[in-house]
């Protein structure tokens, strides 16, 4: 798990899922009579990835776990405690990768105004919830982005703020003006609730602590029901935000830059143009687009 982390550079929450990957692999292997490390072969992890189909898990956590198991048979043989790396040949199973629920940019902002109100009357985690969906939606941020984001990492002059993205990677993300308004008016009332256990965090739950993602979820999913929209989760908020941008004229790699994704593959599954903004691309560019049948 120490390689997990300062190694490959993976958060703590990936670490704790490889941990539990790898020790039910290490519980299948043993009840097949594999008691040494050196001994686990392509047979066992085939064996161990079909006993989590057969026990309903989805695609995506079965596909998960094969990446555990390969990580930890290429840690063996890279440290000599295998004289080969059982997993170098185990396939993950595909993932069809549904996309979340995108607002419509009318959709975003009923739901940013409703926070608005909302915050009017003065309520410390209203105006919190106020600025967290509107820097969600602002930047495209990750939920667990924003909830290890400190106050030093805001430059109001700027309208920037810094984020720690996966792999330990930072990188720095623009919002607008409303989201400005929002954090100004979170950051005149954050220290009547922030303890000293919170630190530096610049959003803190009702006791007074960091916020947790779980608390960030469950504030956009009500503030979506709120305020008549489809019901939506914080990645949902970020997806949003990408695909107005990228509707509004933006490149593929200025959003890829915006999300903080590794490959600019990952962003293009995870944009989509609007048929509206491709017909009126079309329409506009090509020759033939309004000539009439031959």
């Amino acid at each position: 798990m120490q390689h997990v982390r300062d190694e490959r550079g993976r958060s703590e929450h990936t670490a704790r899922a490889y941990a539990g990957d790898i020790d039910s692999l290490v519980d299948y292997c043993s009840e097949a009579g594999v008691h040494d490390p050196a001994d686990i072969a392509l047979i066992h992890l085939r064996g161990w990835l079909a006993l989590q189909g057969q026990r309903g898990l989805a695609r995506a956590t079965i596909a998960r776990r094969a990446s555990s198991a390969r990580a930890f048979t290429s840690w063996l043989a890279r440290r000599g405690i295998s004289s080969v790396d059982a997993g170098a040949r185990l396939a993950s199973p595909s993932i069809v990768r549904a996309l979340p629920t995108v607002l419509a940019p009318h959709e975003a902002a009923a739901m940013m105004d409703h926070a608005a109100v909302a915050a009017d009357d003065a309520d410390p985690i209203a105006i919190r919830d106020r600025a967290v969906v509107e820097l969600l939606y602002g930047t495209g941020m990750r939920v667990a982005e924003l909830c290890s984001a400190n106050v030093t990492s805001l430059d109001r002059g700027a309208l920037t703020i810094k984020v720690m993205g996966k792999g330990a990677k930072e990188r720095v993300v623009p919002y607008g003006r409303p989201a400005d308004v929002a954090l100004g008016a979170w950051l005149a009332v954050r220290d009547l609730i922030a303890l000293p256990d919170a630190g530096g965090a610049l959003f803190v739950g009702a006791r007074g602590r960091r916020l947790d993602q779980r608390t960030a979820r469950d504030s956009v999913h009500r503030l979506a029901r709120q305020s008549g929209v489809p019901d939506v989760a914080p990645h949902a908020l970020r997806h949003s935000a990408a695909t107005h941008v990228l509707e509004g004229g933006a490149d593929l790699r200025s959003v890829q830059e915006l999300l903080g994704h590794a490959s600019l593959a990952t962003t293009q599954r995870y944009t989509h143009v609007s048929v509206e903004r491709l017909r009126s691309t079309y329409q506009q560019a090509h020759p033939r687009a309004g000539a009439e049948g031959s």
